[in-house]
Parts: structure tokens; C-alpha cells; sequence
């Protein structure tokens, strides 16, 4: 009988995950570019289908949303006809003026916060990386929403 190895590597995951993208510290450490494991047509169609799957989804919760926020104010507005509620619109005007100011306001600052910005840049590196199969998803995302 032979003589097992029985020593162990200790792996520090603190050290190891610091400087680590946020999408492979959850799918995998090789969730890398897709076109590194995959050939062109391949990542069309992973792409495609779940474009596809997510456009499909997005239009039918789109219309159910749309549905019912338009059916809420259908009933608000014959609530108001018949008498049951009673709207204050200088209220609402003047609401809808602070809201406006807020907004102006925020606006002309016009610069993302450093979280932000570097979630946006590893985006759109992941994006250029998988041009494919975001070319794909993007295709299959139209024709979910189409059908």
C-alpha cells in the first residue's frame, strides 16, 4: 500500500478575492472572456437564446406592469369623477415644482461617484471582452421582445 500525501495548501481567500473582479468572485475564477472557451457560433447562440429568454420575459412583465399601472389610474381617475377622493392640485403643483428643482439640481453636477464609475468600467470591459455573445444577446433580446 502506498503512502498518501497528506499535506494540505492554505488558501488565504481574503488575499485571493481582493483584487479579483465582482462577476468571478460569482460565477467562477475562469468566468473570463467567453470567446477564450468558445467558438464564434457557439457564443451566438448562448447569447441568442438567452437574449431571447430575457426579452420574452421582459414583455410580457412590461405589459402586465403597464396593465395594471394604467388600470390603477383608470380607477383613481373615477374615484376622483365620482367624489371619493378629492386631489388638491396646487399641492400637487407645488410638489412637482420642488421635485423639478431637486432635479436640476442633481443634474448639473453631472459626475458619477467613484463606485459607480468603476462599475461602469468593468461593464464595458466585460462587454468589449464578449462582443459576441453580447452582440448575440442583444439580437436575441429584440426578437424576445418582437414575438
Amino acid at each position: 500500500a502506498g503512502a498518501k500525501d497528506d499535506t494540505f495548501n492554505v488558501l488565504d481567500l481574503a488575499e485571493y478575492t481582493k483584487n479579483r473582479p465582482w462577476w468571478r468572485k460569482i460565477f467562477a475564477p475562469n468566468s473570463g472572456s467567453s470567446a477564450e472557451k468558445y467558438n464564434v457560433a457557439t457564443q451566438l447562440v448562448i447569447g441568442g437564446v438567452t437574449g431571447w429568454c430575457t426579452g420574452f420575459i421582459f414583455q410580457k412583465v412590461g405589459k402586465l406592469a403597464a396593465t395594471a399601472v394604467g388600470g390603477g389610474f383608470f380607477l383613481l381617475q373615477i374615484a376622483n369623477h365620482t367624489g371619493y377622493i378629492k386631489v388638491d392640485w396646487n399641492l400637487v403643483q407645488r410638489d412637482m415644482n420642488k421635485a423639478k428643482q431637486q432635479l436640476k439640481f442633481h443634474s448639473s453636477g453631472n459626475k458619477m461617484p467613484p463606485e459607480v464609475r468603476s462599475r461602469v468600467d468593468e461593464v464595458v470591459i466585460f462587454l468589449k471582452k464578449n462582443v459576441v455573445l453580447t452582440g448575440g444577446f442583444a439580437g436575441g433580446f429584440l426578437l424576445g421582445m418582437a414575438s
